[in-house]
This record gives structure tokens, C-alpha cells and sequence, in this order.
């Protein structure tokens, strides 16, 4: 009997590099990248309109990276016609809503078949332990800055 591997970088790892590929994929046929799917979604499920700036910052610390590709992205979706920067907020617009409709559809699909049959138990501690983790990088990311 094979036993499951215990949960460590490398199982978090290969995880995510296989899902980022099939999410990859998915967003390719979409015309856009990763970092777009992000601007895009934070924008789409923001409690409140986000400014530039603000938008840029939660793409900036959840991706981690520079503020400065944030802000490319953004303006780059900008150019695209799929996001409205204007009287301090960021905004999609009708072809931006519609291309993250279509996206947030497909990767529903997606994720049914990845994730429908797993016990909620299961998926509930397991997103309990990523998020410690995830957490606790974060503080180590601070602590080394």
C-alpha cells in the first residue's frame, strides 16, 4: 500500500506548477497572461473600486512582484481596452467584463474537475495548512526585506 507524501515545498510546488499550466493554457486561449488574469480578477471581485496604485499594490504583494510590472500590466489591459483607469479608479470595461466572464466560466469548469470529487473535509485542512504556510512565508519575505 502507497502512502500519500507528506506536505512539503516540493508537493506545494509540483502542485502549483501543474495547475499554473493548465491555468496558463486556459488564458492563453484568452489572449492573456497570468498577471493580466490577476489585475483583471482583483478588479472583478473588489469590495470597492480600486485606484491604480491600490490595484497595483495587491498585484504587487499577491504575485510578488515590482509595483512597476504591476503598473505595465495595467496599462497594458488599459491599451487592450479592457480596463478604465479613471477619477482615481480602475475599472473594467464591457469587453473587459465579458473576456473575465468567459475566463472565470472556463476555469470554473476546471477547477470542478480538479477539485469536485475531493472530500470538503480534505479541502478545508488543506487550505487551513496552505494558508499558515503561505502566511508564515510572508512574515519570513518581511523579516529578510
Amino acid at each position: 500500500m502507497s502512502h500519500p507524501p507528506s506536505l512539503n515545498g516540493q508537493v506545494i510546488g509540483q502542485a502549483e506548477h501543474a495547475t499554473r499550466a493548465v491555468l496558463d493554457r486556459l488564458l492563453a486561449g484568452a489572449g492573456v497572461d497570468f498577471h493580466d488574469w490577476v489585475a483583471l480578477n482583483l478588479t472583478a471581485t473588489a469590495d470597492a473600486p480600486l485606484g491604480r496604485t491600490r490595484l497595483a499594490d495587491r498585484m504587487a504583494g499577491a504575485l510578488k512582484i515590482d509595483d512597476g510590472i504591476a503598473l505595465a500590466t495595467i496599462d497594458g489591459l488599459t491599451d487592450a481596452g479592457l480596463l478604465t483607469v479613471g477619477a482615481g479608479t480602475v475599472a473594467l470595461t464591457d469587453a473587459g467584463r465579458a473576456r473575465y466572464a468567459d475566463i472565470r466560466a472556463a476555469l470554473d469548469e476546471v477547477t470542478a474537475r480538479l477539485y469536485g470529487d475531493l472530500p470538503a473535509a480534505d479541502l478545508s485542512t488543506a487550505g487551513r495548512v496552505l494558508a499558515t504556510v503561505t502566511a508564515r512565508a510572508n512574515a519570513e519575505l518581511t523579516r529578510a526585506a
